[in-house]
C-alpha cells in the first residue's frame, strides 16, 4: 500500500454483522461519491451529503423514494437501506484540498439519524473528519432523537444547524404518515436538548400535516427554544405521482376526516404564524442559514 493510499486508513470500518433491523433489510455498498453538488430546491448550498441510501423511518409522502430507479425498492420504501460502506474514505480523500466555507446539507433523500446509525455510527465518523480536517458549514435534518449524541460534533464543527421535522401534534396522524419515526414529543425533547446545548437549531414543518391545535403547537414549538422555523404544505398528489411515496389508506381517510386540503392549510399556517411571526416557507425558508 502506498503511503499516500495510507493517509486515509484508520481504525473505523463500517460494521456488516447486521443484515435486517425490525422488517427492514440493510446492504452494503460502495459509493462513487459522497459530496453532491446541488441543483433545484437546495442549490443556495455547495453539497449534499447522504450516508445512507433509503430510510427505515418509511414516511409514506416521501419524495426520496423516487430517486431510485428500482421499481421494487420504491414500492418497498421503509424496509430497506443500503450502507455507503466507504464514505468516510470517500470524505478522507478531500484532505488533500479540505473544504473550507462550503455549505452541506445533510441529507436531502435519507435520514442521518435513522436506526441503523445507532449501530454503525457512520454519520459520527463524518462528523468526526469535518471536525477535525474541515471548516464547513452544516445543516442536518432530521426526525430522530438519537442526532442529541453529536452535539460535541455538532460545537467542534462550530458552524451548524439542527433541523427537526415536526410535522404534527397529532400521534395518530403522526403514526399514519410516519409509522417508523419517534413520537413528536421525543422529537420536541429532543431539539430543545441540541439548543440547549448551545447549537443553533430549527424546526421544520415539512410538510405540515393535520393538526388539532394549531396555537398550542406552534407554542410547543416555542418552547424549545428554537428561534427558526420553516414550513410547507402537504402535496396530497395523485396515485402514482412521482412525489408521493404510496400514502395509505389510513392517511388518506385522515386528510377527509380533516377536510385537509388548500384552504386548511392556510387557516392553520395563520394560527400557526400569529405564534411565529417570522417563520420561513419553502425554498426560501431553506436557505442556508449559517
Amino acid at each position: 500500500m502506498s503511503k499516500q493510499l495510507d493517509l486515509f486508513k484508520d481504525s473505523y470500518e463500517v460494521p456488516r454483522d447486521r443484515s435486517k433491523i425490525g422488517q427492514a433489510t440493510i446492504s452494503y455498498k460502495d459509493s462513487s461519491g459522497i459530496l453532491t453538488k446541488t441543483t433545484g430546491f437546495m442549490d443556495t448550498y455547495d453539497f449534499s451529503l447522504n450516508p445512507y441510501s433509503g430510510c427505515t423511518f418509511g414516511c409514506t409522502y416521501c419524495y426520496a423514494a423516487f430517486f431510485s430507479r428500482d421499481k421494487l425498492k420504491i414500492e418497498n420504501w421503509g424496509r430497506w437501506v443500503e450502507v455507503k460502506a466507504n464514505a468516510l474514505d470517500l470524505l478522507k480523500k478531500k484532505r488533500k484540498k479540505p473544504l473550507v466555507d462550503k455549505v452541506i446539507y445533510m441529507a436531502s433523500v435519507t435520514d442521518p439519524y435513522q436506526p441503523i446509525e445507532k449501530r454503525l455510527e457512520l454519520t459520527r465518523e463524518l462528523l468526526k473528519e469535518f471536525a477535525e480536517h474541515h471548516k464547513i458549514r452544516l445543516v442536518v435534518q432530521t426526525r430522530s432523537p438519537l442526532v442529541t449524541r453529536d452535539v460535541d460534533l455538532f460545537k467542534e464543527i462550530g458552524r451548524v444547524q439542527v433541523n427537526m421535522t415536526i410535522t404534527t401534534d397529532d400521534e395518530e396522524v403522526r403514526k399514519a404518515f410516519e409509522p417508523f419515526c419517534p413520537s413528536n414529543e421525543n422529537r420536541l425533547a429532543a431539539i430543545k436538548e441540541v439548543n440547549d446545548a448551545g447549537v443553533q437549531t430549527c424546526i421544520t414543518m415539512t410538510p405540515l400535516l393535520p393538526v388539532k391545535n394549531a396555537v398550542q403547537f406552534a407554542r410547543d414549538l416555542r418552547e424549545t427554544g428554537t428561534e427558526r422555523f420553516i414550513i410547507q404544505p402537504f402535496h396530497r398528489g395523485q396515485k402514482g405521482s412521482r412525489f408521493i411515496a404510496g400514502t395509505g389508506q389510513k392517511a388518506l381517510e385522515i386528510l377527509d376526516d380533516y377536510n385537509w386540503g388548500e384552504e386548511r392549510y392556510h387557516e392553520v399556517l395563520e394560527d400557526i404564524k400569529a405564534q411565529i411571526p417570522d417563520i420561513g416557507e419553502g425554498k426560501t425558508g431553506f436557505a442556508p442559514p449559517i
